[in-house]
């Protein structure tokens, strides 16, 4: 698991297509839960090979 938490967050919103493209997230005590403006901008690869994240799941609005 990541324990650099600040890199590991600017991982996640880069490979999400940036600050920009956020709507809105919220966390549980698993997952970040992201409504995106265009999920086409994403980079799931990435996100998926990152130490710290498990997998992308994209569902009902919410990724």
């Amino acid at each position: 698991m990541a324990k650099n938490y600040d890199q590991l967050a600017k991982t996640i919103i880069k490979d999400v297509g940036g600050k920009d493209n956020v709507n809105s997230v919220v966390h549980c005590t698993t997952r970040l839960r992201f409504k995106l403006k265009d999920e086409s901008k994403t980079n799931d690869d990435a996100l998926k090979n990152t130490d710290g994240i498990v997998t992308v799941v994209k569902n009902a609005g919410q990724y």
